[in-house]
């Protein structure tokens, strides 16, 4: 599981917002306050942080959950009192949800609060008494490159112009490591002169660069031979990179992620450990195992923090092995 934006962790710290004070969008005795604070934090979110439209969205129903708890104790977040802020983050782990899910709700009602705090709408924050559970991050999945290698054959044996759209994007999934709104949000401009990299839009709208290798190469030409076929009816141009003849006019995450698991039961792997995500997953680990630099895997990762990159190291445990047995000075093998 992957979080989303900057609600992926528990910040206990004070407010770094350093504004002046503005009034609130409502008093917090008024009808509908809630709404108003929830929009203006979602506001400042894209304004000031340059979150993503799935983040924006994430942290709205976050709040919204927030919201309908605290209504059936008689308040509202901006009304609540620490002790229906700690009974909201108890009836979170109640419900069952996800370590994950619940962690993510917490992060976006604490950062709600800051901002508050640090408007100045509130002289306190209800939510900092609370400590957060201690949460075990989960390790990806992870492909081996056999298994890679059957689903890329597997979506290239698919005939036609369909067979050559996923066999693609696949390889520059797997080639590098974006992420799938990453991939479905090119253009036909970022490839249309045969790059040796990409230039990547990543989350908080940051830029990267994404290297395309031979194979990736390869399967953008061929499948630009066919591009025509996937765009919208009555259409002469697109564009985008993957267009598609659906209502959002460009292949969809959802639809990429329909179409790689049949190519995943084609080649005779499991469906249930195979996602766009972990096709990134593999492209981190592959290198990792290579013997790649964590820092260049986190600069080609697009990570923020270099925490975030370590968590593939696990499954190079054998090459981190290997290394320190053959060139450490008291190693036996010498």
């Amino acid at each position: 599981m992957v979080f989303l934006g900057a609600a992926d962790a528990e910040d206990m710290s004070v407010s770094g917002f350093t504004r002046a004070a503005s009034p609130p969008p409502t008093s917090p005795r008024d009808a509908g306050a809630g709404a108003g604070w929830t929009e203006a934090f979602v506001e400042m979110m894209a304004a000031e942080r340059a979150a993503a439209a799935n983040t924006l969205k994430a942290y709205a129903g976050d709040l919204a959950d927030a919201e309908h708890f605290l209504a059936t104790r008689g308040t509202d977040l901006p009304a609540a009192s620490v002790e229906a802020v700690e009974a909201y983050f108890e009836n979170l782990g109640a419900r069952g949800l996800s370590p994950a899910t619940a962690a993510r709700r917490r992060a976006a009602v604490r950062q709600f609060y800051r901002f508050v705090l640090g408007e100045g709408w509130r002289a306190d924050d209800p939510s900092r008494r609370v400590d957060a559970p201690k949460q075990g991050r989960p390790l990806p999945k992870v492909l081996s490159r056999a298994e890679i290698d059957r689903i890329t054959a597997a979506a290239a044996a698919k005939d036609g112009p369909a067979g050559l759209r996923l066999s693609c994007m696949i390889e520059l999934l797997y080639a590098s490591g974006l992420r799938i709104s990453e991939l479905t949000g090119l253009t036909l401009a970022a490839v249309i002169h045969d790059p040796a990299y990409l230039m990547v839009r990543g989350k908080g709208g940051k830029e990267r660069l994404a290297p395309l290798n031979a194979p990736a190469r390869a399967a953008i030409k061929a499948y630009l031979a066919v591009r025509q076929a996937h765009l919208p009816k009555g259409a002469k141009e697109s564009p985008w990179l993957f267009p598609s003849r659906g209502a959002a006019k460009r292949l969809t995450p959802r639809r990429f992620a329909q179409l790689l698991d049949e190519a995943a039961r084609a080649a005779g792997v499991d469906a249930a450990k195979v996602s766009p995500h972990v096709l990134r997953h593999a492209f981190a680990t592959h290198l990792l195992e290579g013997g790649a630099d964590l820092r260049v895997v986190q600069t080609l990762l697009g990570h923020a923090d270099i925490a975030t990159t370590q968590i593939y190291t696990h499954v190079a445990q054998d090459r981190l092995r290997e290394v320190v047995e053959s060139k450490h000075p008291l190693s036996r093998r010498r």
